[in-house]
């Protein structure tokens, strides 16, 4: 058994409801190395701050090298489990879905974010059908590759405004029956809600977390089974870079960079 296939065992393994897997998602290898040396039991990337740190917006705008490249250094800068967020597979066709999967097991993740939202007010999710074709491509790929990749399906229904529990459940129903492991359902913090949905999703359920959401004692207490950070730390990484733009470039002191990771601190996670 290869070091990859067990890291995805080990990955699969971790999502235990009651005992929730928390993500502090990273974007690059030293916000990767930072969440390692804390404790994380795996690493998670975020899309909107890998777009951001490589010049483009979140929202299937980045091309699939890039975003491959970059989980790749993720991985080569960790021992842990990596999933990689891949927004909508990084490509019109199943084809290109699948071919995106390759990419992503070539360069090391042994999981996958895989979400149903299109770039379209009007439309704002995609056709279930068409989802599920999608995800079909996602198992195909990781099953020819040998590896027991751990597919998380995105519904974006709280995120968009597009649908409840009952759209939530539906889509979740036929996503597992797919192919998909998990369902993340990011966009809600209500604890009735998220309960109503452990309780009729069959199958791990991740919500994103960050400030005004319960805890994860009380997410536990709930029974989910995976905690995400998205993309709130890149955020507050990089308000931390404008506030300190702001200060040196306006009253020209530095009081923003105090509390900083010292050079010496960060230049060792990175031996």
């Amino acid at each position: 058994m290869s070091e990859q296939h067990t890291r995805a065992e080990l990955f699969r393994s971790l999502h235990t409801p009651g005992s929730p897997l928390v993500l502090v998602n990273a974007w690059d290898a030293a916000s990767a190395r930072i969440v390692a040396n804390a404790g994380g039991r795996a690493v998670a990337t975020t899309s909107a701050g890998v777009a951001w740190s490589l010049g483009v917006p979140d929202g299937d705008v980045l091309g699939r090298d890039p975003a491959v490249d970059l989980v790749g250094r993720v991985a080569a800068a960790v021992s842990l489990p990596v999933t990689a967020d891949i927004e909508s597979g990084y490509g019109a066709t199943t084809a290109e879905v699948g071919a995106t999967i390759r990419a992503v097991i070539d360069a090391g993740a042994v999981g996958v974010n895989i979400e149903d939202a299109r770039r379209d007010a009007d439309s704002p999710l995609r056709d279930v059908a068409d989802q599920c074709a999608r995800i079909g491509a996602v198992r195909g790929a990781a099953d020819a590759a040998g590896l027991p990749l751990f597919v998380n399906a995105r519904i974006d229904t709280f995120l968009s405004g597009a649908g409840g529990v009952d759209e939530t459940v539906a889509r979740a129903v036929a996503y597992l029956g797919a192919g998909a492991d998990g369902i993340f359902v990011p966009g809600v913090v209500d604890p009735a809600t998220i309960g109503a949905l452990v309780q009729a999703v069959p199958a791990p359920l991740n919500v994103l977390a960050g400030p005004g959401a319960p805890a994860v004692g009380e997410l536990a207490r709930l029974g989910v089974a995976r905690v995400s950070l998205g993309s709130s730390v890149a955020e507050a990484a990089y308000a931390v870079a404008r506030r300190a733009a702001d200060e040196a470039l306006g009253a020209g002191t530095y009081g923003a960079l105090t509390d900083a990771l010292d050079y010496g601190t960060l230049n060792a996670l990175m031996r």
